[in-house]
């Protein structure tokens, strides 16, 4: 028996790294898979050609997170296929490295509206849709707990979700169920700037001795999005390979 058999997904940032993984992972288990992406469609629809390829059930979904209009027409557009929702991911964010002082308006404002912002509107569109016994997983970073030293902004939208989830765990249950995921170094394109020098040095810093692979959070959300987490919400799951324990 799949874990997910006859459920309907939304994933919010699905086209790369630990949406994609996600999405593959829900597929994989019986759930049809709405792939949410911005600008990277060569990525979305290579996805959704894999998922298809092997008999599993998808659609894009093009949808900039951080505009109301844009998400309301997405999530009306997967409901008229699907007519409600039992999963939502909230995984779409940005991350630009620099300092505080390097921040300007414009990319506090972008970096929040995306991360932040967009889990309301997303969430605003889609709760009318969410049926009992639903789940809703927000992709948070190991970044919310402790903080960065070039990316604030980044830090403050993922602990700002871990608020947002907390509240809505209260507020939903018991009908639907709301988690988080903390990721700690994922070998995704965040980290596409590191030297080999930067990946061996953190390497040594993880208990671990591994960076985590987008699989081992898609695993996670698995857990949190099926029956096996049915007495869990308002938690957040670290998977960062001891790098930060708390």
């Amino acid at each position: 028996m799949k874990l997910l058999q006859g459920k309907n997904v939304i994933v919010a940032g699905a086209s790369r790294g630990i949406g994609r993984a996600i999405a593959i992972k829900f597929a994989e288990n019986g759930a049809f898979v709405g792939i949410n992406y911005r600008r990277s469609e060569k990525s979305a629809q290579e996805l959704l050609t894999y998922l298809e390829g092997r008999g599993y059930g998808g659609m894009l979904l093009k949808a900039d997170v951080s505009s109301p209009k844009e998400v309301d027409s997405m999530v009306k557009r997967f409901v008229s296929e699907r007519k409600s929702i039992d999963i939502l991911v909230l995984n779409a964010g940005i991350y630009e490295r620099g300092s505080f002082m390097d921040i300007s308006e414009d990319r506090w404002s972008r970096v929040i509206s995306t991360n932040l912002t967009g889990c309301y509107y997303v969430l605003k569109s889609s709760l009318p849709f969410i049926r009992d016994g639903g789940s809703i997983i927000f992709i948070s970073s190991q970044l919310a707990f402790k903080g960065s030293r070039h990316g604030a902004d980044y830090a403050a939208s993922k602990a700002g979700m871990l608020g947002l989830m907390r509240s809505l765990a209260l507020e939903l249950a018991p009908r639907i169920r709301v988690n988080a995921v903390a990721p700690g170094t994922i070998d995704t394109d965040m980290i596409s700037d590191y030297t080999e020098e930067m990946r061996k040095r953190r390497i040594e810093e993880i208990p671990m001795k591994r960076l985590g692979k987008p699989e081992d959070v898609a695993n996670v959300c698995l857990f949190l999005a099926s029956d096996l987490s049915g007495y869990i919400t308002g938690e957040v799951i670290n998977v960062n390979g001891g790098l930060y324990i708390h």
